[in-house]
C-alpha cells in the first residue's frame, strides 16, 4: 500500500511539474495581479497550434489566436474576463485591464510559449510605449528570427553519380543532385507589437509592425 501512495505521489508531482503559473496584472497599472495556472495538456494545445506555422507570418497570426486563448482561460481563473477592449467599454469593473497590465501580461504569457520552445521563428523583446500629444500606450514587442532550418528527409543521391563520378570525373553530375529545401521567406530582425488591449478577453490579439503601431496604426478603440 505505501509503495502504491509512493507511486501516485510521484505521478502527481510530475504533473504538478509540468504545469505553469503566469502572473495576469488587472485593475489599471497592475495594481493587483492574479496567479493563473495553465494546465499542461492547455499550453500542449497552443503548442500544437504553433507548430503548424511554416513561415514567421503564419506563426504571427497563429500567435494572436494562441494568446486570445490563454486570455480566456485567465478569464475563467481571476477576473479579467470581465476586462472589455480599451478603457472606456469596462470603465469601474473589477477585472478591467488598460494597456500597461496588457503590455505587462501578454509580454509574460509570450515568454512562457518561448521558454517552452513554442516560438520557432520570433524572440520576445521589452514592451514597447508610444507618445500620442499627451497620451501613452504600451504593448508587448516581439522580433522575427532567421527561419529555422526546414525539416526534411536527408538529400537522396541517384545511383549513377558515384558511378559516373569514378569513371569519368565529370563534375557536371551534381547537377543530378536534388538541391537541399529552400528556408521559407522571412525578414529576420524585423519587429512587430503584438496589442491585446484592443480586443475584448478572449479574442485574438492584434500583431502589427512595430512601427505602424508607434505610428498609431490599431483599431480605433477608447
Amino acid at each position: 500500500m505505501r509503495r502504491l501512495c509512493g507511486i501516485w505521489l510521484a505521478v502527481a508531482a510530475l504533473s504538478a511539474q509540468a504545469d505553469a503559473t503566469v502572473a495576469v496584472c488587472y485593475n489599471y497599472g497592475c495594481a493587483e495581479r492574479a496567479q493563473v495556472v495553465f494546465a499542461d495538456d492547455e499550453l500542449e494545445a497552443a503548442d500544437a497550434r504553433l507548430r503548424q506555422a511554416g513561415s514567421a507570418a503564419e506563426e504571427r497570426a497563429l500567435l494572436a489566436g494562441v494568446l486570445g486563448e490563454l486570455y480566456r482561460i485567465s478569464g475563467e481563473r481571476s477576473p479579467v474576463g470581465a476586462d472589455r477592449a480599451g478603457n472606456l467599454g469596462d470603465w469601474g469593473v473589477h477585472g478591467r485591464m488598460d494597456c500597461i497590465d496588457h503590455a505587462t501580461s501578454t509580454t509574460a504569457l509570450l515568454e512562457l510559449l518561448a521558454a517552452r520552445g513554442s516560438l520557432r521563428y520570433h524572440k520576445v523583446l521589452a514592451p514597447a510605449r508610444r507618445s500620442r500629444f499627451l497620451f501613452q500606450h504600451f504593448a508587448a514587442v516581439i522580433e522575427e528570427l532567421a527561419p529555422p532550418a526546414p525539416l526534411a528527409e536527408p538529400v537522396k543521391v541517384p545511383d549513377h553519380v558515384g558511378l559516373l563520378l569514378f569513371f569519368c570525373d565529370d563534375p557536371g553530375v551534381f547537377a543530378d543532385i536534388p538541391p537541399p529545401p529552400v528556408p521559407p521567406p522571412g525578414n529576420p530582425g524585423a519587429q512587430f507589437a503584438v496589442d491585446s488591449w484592443f480586443v475584448n478577453n478572449g479574442e485574438p490579439a492584434v500583431v502589427l509592425p512595430l512601427a505602424d503601431w508607434l505610428n498609431g496604426d490599431g483599431p480605433n478603440v477608447q
